[in-house]
């Protein structure tokens, strides 16, 4: 008998998903950037104008000086280099011996204005996270636009020069994600170490690029991801493979369980993906939160649950998926 239906996710479990020690601050600047990739789940693009302000980077850079459990700071957007507050958040961060990630796109580098970045970041000590979905040209320059593989290629060169993947504390890894389906041929990503071996020969043979981990990363049904599934007709169908691909042993190691995920306004997630679903995290008391009200109550720890949706199967399926990759 085919199944049509989607079990609620948090009835998947065998436990509620409760939240750990916050230890994770994942900032989303804003929707600016220089690209609009097919499967941006952000929907960021060069016509968005949506950015942190002046009022909520100041509360952030409080909030970094005020809580020494936040270990990491991780920037996104759209390409968080393009938007408001990215360099005070960088320095705030590292001022406090934090461990900075910036989520970059790497074509950044190129745009006017923007080339002083491969050594802002050497000096800064910021861990590099950057997108290069295939390891082909076509495919890259399929999901991203012409001329982004090349670009790529070139700005990864440069980051080796300055040292990334080259010195202990200069990290530079790269993420795959999938093709997006077109039919109900649907596959999980392959392999997370084999694919990895597969890049650094490929890359290190062609272009004589180095880079420390590859991470695989499940198109979750969010954004334009989301779009595309649903025109295609196989948006259901695609929840219900995932669902299908269960694997109840990530669950213990979700980034959602340690982390709080910031909008450009400053309302409070428990990941990126329900920031862009619009599901806010809450307080014990049901209460909606924000940046302010964290800094108010001097606790970062308000949150007993994970809100969840159907799209979170697809963190949870087959080794998992997440912002660092596969959680198996």
């Amino acid at each position: 008998m085919i199944k049509t239906t989607i079990t609620p996710f948090d009835k998947k479990l065998d436990f509620p998903l409760t939240k750990k020690a916050i230890t994770v601050l994942q900032i989303n600047l804003g929707r600016r950037c220089n690209l609009a990739c097919s499967h941006c789940h952000v929907e960021a693009g060069p016509k968005r104008t949506e950015e942190l302000s002046p009022e909520i980077c100041q509360q952030l850079v409080e909030l970094i000086y005020k809580f020494p459990q936040i270990k990491i700071v991780d920037l996104t957007g759209g390409a968080p280099e393009m938007n408001y507050g990215f360099k005070s958040l960088v320095e705030a961060a590292r001022e406090n011996n934090k461990q900075v990630i910036v989520r970059s796109n790497l074509t950044i580098y190129f745009e006017n204005g923007f080339d002083y970045l491969p050594n802002f970041f050497a000096k800064n000590q910021v861990k590099i996270v950057a997108s290069l979905p295939c390891y082909l040209a076509d495919n890259v320059d399929k999901m991203r636009g012409d001329g982004v593989f090349d670009a790529s290629i070139k700005a990864l060169q440069w980051l080796n020069k300055v040292g990334y993947a080259k010195q202990p504390n200069l990290t530079l890894d790269l993420v795959y994600n999938p093709q997006l389906p077109n039919s109900e041929k649907f596959s999980l990503t392959p392999d997370q170490a084999k694919l990895e071996q597969d890049y650094k020969q490929f890359l290190q043979e062609k272009f004589g690029i180095v880079f420390n981990n590859l991470f695989t990363i499940t198109n979750l049904p969010v954004g334009r991801t989301k779009f595309h599934l649903e025109r295609k007709k196989i948006y259901a169908p695609y929840l219900q493979f995932l669902e299908s691909s269960f694997n109840s042993s990530t669950v213990e190691h979700l980034m959602c369980r340690d982390e709080i995920s910031v909008d450009y306004l400053g309302n409070i997630y428990d990941c990126d993906f329900n920031q862009m679903m619009n599901l806010p995290a809450k307080n014990f008391d049901g209460e909606i939160l924000t940046v302010k009200k964290l800094l108010e109550a001097d606790n970062l720890d308000l949150i007993h649950q994970v809100q969840t949706a159907a799209y979170c199967y697809g963190c949870t399926a087959g080794s998992g998926s997440s912002c660092g990759g596969a959680l198996l």
